[in-house]
């Protein structure tokens, strides 16, 4: 197991914020300051966090990737003192306190054994969900062990005693599901199954092949799902995100609410087969068409290098090629009809149940004795009773009110006159105001007469400007 290039490590956010200092206080045995320096002892295993899940996700922890085959992205493998060789640093040497930092990972639910992960049947978010290697790691351990944990005795070494590096791997040692990698991958997956679906039911449809091929690249960002990854992700969302069912081949997308969806039928199964038939066909056609061209290229090659005899020999293949095209899409159209004939069949399956539905409730309100016609009838006539007995209140009211007035002798002519007269004084009252406002603007704006005549005109300034002599004159 080879190390990883310091160049490589340096585009992890941690390593590249991290001066040589700080990584060896990071590569250095910090188990014991879980109770000398908590705080320092808590940063250190949240960067170890950060590293491995970053490492992880990028596919560089896996043997695998060395093989060429598609690296685990979802599953630490936690090998043993090998394993720290991926982050051997030149001037550093290798970290010592890793399997320090799986066990806190474990202990807080940030890395879950695989092996519990695929075999529990309650949900990793359960409250009461207890990891059975956890317990037996426990329950192992001597009394002396459990006492210190408890803050009865002193035992100064952590979750490991006094044990060496290699004795901390053994306990360890194993293979871990990285919870918010799969956290982070479900979401995508079920964010662009969200996107895809139409509302048709065949759009909840997988086989595993179609799945793989469907969500592959949109997990991890464009890179390809493993064996191993998928199987962790299926599990995932079936059991703890309850978002598809599995039975068999077949994954289907579950609506949430609706009882009917949380089971695999035979319609679901059929409707599988069928796309996936259709998928296949398609895929066929493709490859033919590919093959065509192919040939196609080949006999204007030949043509052009005079020739014959292979470019007959190619429009022979070519004209082979297309029979089974012609066959495969005949195929092919059949198939789409069926398809489309039992999707629509299943979706009428769907609104006639939601008319059922509906019926039954519409049943049911009017059940109500308040819409029976007998109470109905009973009740109309009480209104129309109602509002009778309310007219003849008003009626009541308003001949009482005439009576009264009457009863006053107050003539409404004389009022009528009365109230005539007021509304001239209020005329004339006015017009006069405007009358007097007038004159006192006339008087204001009238000059009042020179009080004497000038006998003598003053003399002209015949050496002034002839401006000047008007202003005088004037």
């Amino acid at each position: 197991m080879s190390s990883l290039p310091l160049s490589q490590l340096s585009t992890l956010p941690t390593y590249a914020s991290s001066s040589t200092s700080r990584l060896k206080s990071l590569y250095s045995d910090f188990t014991y300051q879980k109770q000398s320096n908590p705080t320092s002892y808590a940063s250190n295993v949240e960067w170890w966090r950060r590293t491995l899940e970053g490492a992880l996700l990028r596919g560089w922890l896996s043997e695998s990737q060395r093989s060429g085959a598609t690296p685990d992205r979802l599953v630490l493998h936690a090998t043993g003192v090998a394993f720290t060789e991926y982050f051997r640093v030149e001037g550093v040497g290798k970290p010592l306190s890793i399997p320090t930092v799986i066990s806190e990972l474990c202990a807080s639910k940030v890395l879950i054994p695989l092996s519990e992960f695929r075999t529990a049947t309650r949900s990793i978010y359960d409250p009461g969900w207890l990891p059975y290697r956890v317990a037996s790691f426990v329950v192992g351990k001597p009394l002396w062990w459990a006492l210190g944990q408890l803050g009865i005795v002193d035992t100064q070494a952590g979750a490991f005693g006094d044990s060496s590096t290699a004795e901390r791997w053994r306990k360890v040692q194993g293979d871990y599901v990285a919870v918010s990698l799969l956290e982070a991958a479900a979401k995508r997956v079920l964010e662009r199954q969200r996107l895809k679906n139409s509302g048709n039911l065949v759009d909840a449809l997988y086989s595993v092949d179609s799945f793989r091929a469907e969500f592959a690249t949109c997990a991890f960002d464009n890179a390809p799902l493993s064996n191993l990854d998928l199987k962790v992700l299926l599990k995932f969302l079936e059991r703890d995100k309850r978002a598809v069912v599995i039975k068999g081949e077949v994954i289907k997308f579950v609506e949430q609410g609706v009882a009917e969806s949380f089971e695999v039928t035979a319609v679901d199964s059929g409707l599988l087969a069928l796309k996936c038939g259709v998928e296949k066909l398609q895929a066929q056609v493709d490859g033919l068409q590919r093959r065509i061209d192919e040939r196609t290229r080949q006999i204007s090659d030949a043509l052009r290098q005079k020739r014959k005899e292979i470019a007959l020999t190619n429009l022979r293949a070519r004209k082979q090629l297309e029979e089974v095209r012609k066959k495969r899409l005949e195929s092919l159209g059949l198939l789409e009809s069926t398809l489309l004939r039992v999707e629509t069949s299943a979706g009428d399956i769907e609104i006639m149940k939601s008319y059922q539905s509906s019926t039954a409730t519409l049943r049911e309100i009017l059940s109500h004795p308040l819409l029976q016609r007998e109470k109905i009838e009973e009740t109309m006539d009480a209104m129309a009773s109602a509002n009778a007995d309310a007219r003849e209140v008003d009626d009541a009211i308003q001949l009482g009110a005439e009576m009264a007035q009457a009863d006053t002798g107050v003539d409404d002519s004389e009022l009528e006159a009365e109230l005539q007269a007021l509304v001239q004084d209020v005329e004339k009252e006015k017009a006069e105001n405007v009358a007097q406002a007038q004159r006192e603007r006339l008087a204001v704006g009238k000059l009042d007469a020179p009080a004497h005549n000038p006998t003598q005109q003053e003399p002209e300034h015949p050496d002034k400007p002839a401006h000047e002599r008007e202003v005088i004159a004037a």
